[in-house]
């Protein structure tokens, strides 16, 4: 079975690969011809976009059937959702929602002092640095614990 799914999967991949250089190609022939181009350029556009999107469905139905198959990590993956969703909250909570200006100093459009767009830029902003943080912390940890051990 697993030797047949291999094969089924390895055809599939060339499928793709052959239709991804395909449009590659159609939109190296185009040339210079910016209308050309452009025709050229959205089917390539839109394939990948397919990709992407069988992509996803594929890794979330896998991961939610591994999670089914086996109840162990699915208390794991609900602690580290709940964990990462605190850190959401701390960092919603110390962001700000300042307006966003321009060299000139003038407040650009969208970027008014309050609006939601500018809170939830600077939680994104502050959740990557306490994500950056805490792997930091850790990576200090191993590299000791690694140093004792030798």
């Amino acid at each position: 079975m697993n030797s047949k799914f291999s094969k089924i999967l390895t055809i599939l991949v060339g499928v793709i690969a052959v239709a991804g250089i395909g449009l590659f190609v159609n939109v190296a022939v185009a040339g210079d011809d910016a209308k050309a181009v452009s025709d050229a350029v959205g089917p390539l556009v839109s394939f990948s976009q397919y990709l992407l999107y069988i992509t996803i469905v594929v890794a979330v139905v896998l991961s939610i059937l591994g999670l089914i198959k086996n109840p162990e990590n699915l208390k794991k993956t609900i602690l580290g959702l709940l964990v990462l969703g605190a850190l959401f909250a701390v960092s919603y909570f110390i962001s700000d929602s300042e307006a966003v200006l321009n060299a000139q100093g003038k407040v650009i459009a969208g970027g008014e002092e309050g609006s939601l767009s500018n809170q939830l830029s600077s939680t994104g902003i502050w959740f990557s640095v306490i994500l950056g943080a805490v792997g930091f912390f850790f990576f200090i940890i191993d590299l000791v614990k690694s140093l004792v051990k030798s």
